[in-house]
């Protein structure tokens, strides 16, 4: 299909104003919770990217009215008539989103049964989903496993329990704090994630009736009500997404505004983009990155959660890293396989070379598991426009800000899936100035002057 592909014409720095808005790591999560509740939810600054269709879709197989409101970037979410679902309908609407394994909780609560077809999603690392099945049947549902997916059954009310989790994982917190807020009794999770899209997930919670208590040691309490109401929420922006516009003004020397980015959930980024050498202004509408002139700095970077810094911030900070004088060290301690990416900026004249040990102070599981999960980076490197196929939505962008970088032109394939987090990105790299088309659009014109 050639529109999933895009040619690249690098060489000229990214400038202007762009908008982020609610957060891919929120917005599809507190869809899934607007299941739980006995009215209807209003959730607000919802993008325009495919995890949300995906989800609107399996809500609205599930018996969930869905419209849009008023205001733009607005959902009505009706969970009235909740029922079950055609497997097969599951299955095919599902796709490789991983997203449906947070219905089980919700589907058990409102029909005492749900069905979860085989997950998929990014290809940067194991993310196992027997856990979350662990923690369901540990709340008292049966699970059941067959060739074409997973069936789970609640005979009675799910119960209150005592979860400690090995890895303090987005996810399996998710699958908690949905789980738990409906279950009869106190469930105490330990070494729970605390990121910021858990935070406002608990906040959604809290709006709808949930008793939720968020401790200093990463404990959250959550005692059990007999019932939920709708909500009425505006997403946190994505922060995510926000770095991502950073880091490609930094690396092709530019000067973007990213209207809706916040400073408090960066941090942590934003230290570490001044260290880098970038510059950011902050105000209350957005904040600016531009590259200021001079030499960009190599640092020391360990990737971590929160409130360390992040994996999803890494790989478009390699980029910019490829452009800065000295070694860089990378030590990527959440997802094992996120360094696969570099493989092809070094086919573009980066100088990257990968580690199995571990090049950092930061404890990590991969040390000793024959996993290359630490680079250093050698620069500054000249990059030159290649072929380039997407591994990932964080990598996939990543190569997208090496192509704008780079001197040529870039052919990029498999684009579309980029929009499973990025809302209209075509259209912001065009409102930035970056010389990028489809194939189909080439033709077009060729057509026309012949």
């Amino acid at each position: 299909m050639t529109d999933d592909v895009l040619l690249v014409h690098g060489g000229n720095p990214l400038e202007g104003e762009i908008r982020v808005r609610g957060a891919k790591n929120l917005v599809p999560k507190a869809m899934v919770a607007a299941l739980l509740g006995q009215g209807p939810s209003r959730l607000r600054n919802v993008p325009d990217i495919r995890d949300v269709k995906v989800v609107r879709g399996l809500l609205q197989l599930h018996g969930v009215t869905v419209r849009t409101g008023d205001e733009d970037g607005e959902l009505i979410l009706d969970p009235s008539h909740v029922e079950s679902a055609n497997v097969a309908d599951i299955d095919a609407h599902a796709g490789s989103s991983r997203i449906p394994i947070l219905f089980c909780g919700p589907l058990l609560h409102r029909l005492g049964h749900a069905f979860i077809p085989g997950l998929g999603g990014c290809d940067i690392g194991g993310r196992p989903v027997d856990f979350h099945f662990e923690v369901l049947r540990q709340f008292g549902a049966t699970i059941e496993k067959h060739p074409q997916g997973t069936y789970l059954v609640a005979q009675q009310r799910l119960r209150g329990t005592r979860i400690e989790l090995p890895y303090p994982s987005v996810g399996a917190t998710e699958q908690v704090l949905l789980t738990a807020v409906l279950a009869e009794g106190v469930t105490e999770l330990r070494n729970a994630a605390i990121e910021p899209e858990i935070v406002d997930l608990i906040c959604v919670l809290q709006k709808m009736g949930a008793i939720i208590t968020l401790g200093t040691d990463r404990t959250i309490l959550i005692t059990g009500v007999d019932e939920l109401d709708g909500y009425n929420h505006r997403a946190l922006p994505d922060r995510l997404e926000s770095a991502s516009w950073a880091c490609a003004a930094l690396a092709t020397k530019g000067d973007i505004y990213v209207r809706g980015a916040r400073q408090l959930e960066m941090m942590t980024f934003l230290n570490t983009f001044r260290k880098v050498g970038g510059a950011f202004e902050v105000d209350d509408e957005g904040i600016r990155f531009w590259h200021p002139g001079g030499e960009l700095k190599a640092i020391a970077l360990e990737t971590d959660v929160h409130p360390g810094f992040q994996t999803d911030w890494q790989q478009p900070l390699v980029v910019a890293l490829t452009q800065a004088t000295g070694l860089s060290i990378v030590h990527e301690t959440v997802y094992e396989s996120r360094l696969g990416f570099t493989g092809a900026l070094n086919q573009m004249g980066a100088h990257i070379q990968l580690y199995r040990e571990c090049l950092g102070a930061t404890p990590c599981r991969f040390g000793a598991r024959n996993f290359l999960h630490s680079a250093v980076v050698s620069g500054p490197s000249k990059l030159i426009g290649s072929e380039l196929v997407i591994p990932d939505l964080r990598g996939g962008f990543s190569y997208l800000i090496a192509a704008l970088a780079a001197e040529g032109t870039s052919t990029v394939h498999g684009i579309d899936l980029i929009n499973r987090g990025y809302e209209n990105f075509m259209d912001k790299l065009r409102d930035l100035g970056a010389q990028v088309e489809l194939p189909s659009e080439r033709a077009d014109e060729e057509l026309v002057s012949a």
